[in-house]
């Protein structure tokens, strides 16, 4: 029996109008950066910014363990001759610039509602991207997270997936097994993820493409959870 759904947030919960990689708005984002901030960088400048953020690109350069924003801006920051004092700033804007046009998908609120009001403890697990910090990497779920029991993301685990450390930690905290949670997530990862956790895998493919990924269950639609954890 499921007690528990855990859901990805990037394209199951919350819709992104950019693409998955972000290599080309390296150069656009630190613009708005410069603009919103007074800045004035050279092409060595922008130069650099790529070659620190393609680093830690996890769709080109993956990895299991997660790294924090701090460490990623520190060397953004002085290799632009930017004051370390000025991070938070930085940070801000430059996140702001990918979230642009951010909404939760029109049948989230009523499923999580239906769900929670069954008694499913509801979490999330997402990978948050160049170490996204939670109060932006949750922001997105503002008008929902009052439904979410255990609001997590990778910053929280120090893990990424298709690692199944996280749904391990999120198991514990729930103090439920792996076999009665379900992971919900729109990636390929995130099926692998509950795989390797042990917890029951739930695709959501809002288009027609064919993704074969070992999943247990494949969804249109979040609102189909609730006939079929009710």
């Amino acid at each position: 029996m499921i007690k528990a759904i855990v859901f990805d947030i990037g394209q199951t919960l919350v819709e992104y109008k950019i693409p998955l990689n972000w290599s080309k708005l390296y150069k656009p984002a630190f613009e708005s950066v410069a603009h919103k901030c007074g800045y004035t960088f050279s092409d060595t400048h922008y130069q650099h910014a790529g070659h620190v953020l393609t680093k830690y690109n996890t769709r080109i350069n993956p990895r299991e363990h997660e790294v924090t924003s701090n460490q990623i801006f520190s060397e953004l920051l002085m290799g632009m001759e930017i004051p370390l004092k000025d991070i938070e700033t930085v940070k801000f804007h430059f996140y702001s610039y990918f979230k642009q046009n951010a909404s939760v998908y029109e049948e989230v609120e009523a499923t999580l509602k239906g769900l929670s009001d069954r008694g499913i403890l509801l979490g999330t697990l997402s990978d948050v991207p160049y170490g996204m910090d939670n109060i932006y990497a949750l922001e997105d779920i503002s008008p929902v997270i009052k439904y979410i029991d255990y609001p997590f993301t990778s910053n929280d685990v120090g893990y990424r997936k298709p690692c199944g450390e996280g749904l391990k930690f999120i198991s514990e905290k729930m103090q439920i097994s792996l076999k009665e949670m379900a992971f919900v997530g729109d990636e390929e990862k995130d099926i692998m993820c509950a795989i390797n956790a042990g917890a029951y895998s739930v695709l959501v493919n809002r288009n027609d493409s064919i993704k074969n990924y070992g999943q247990d269950k494949e969804i249109s639609s979040l609102e189909e959870l609730l006939t079929m954890f009710g």
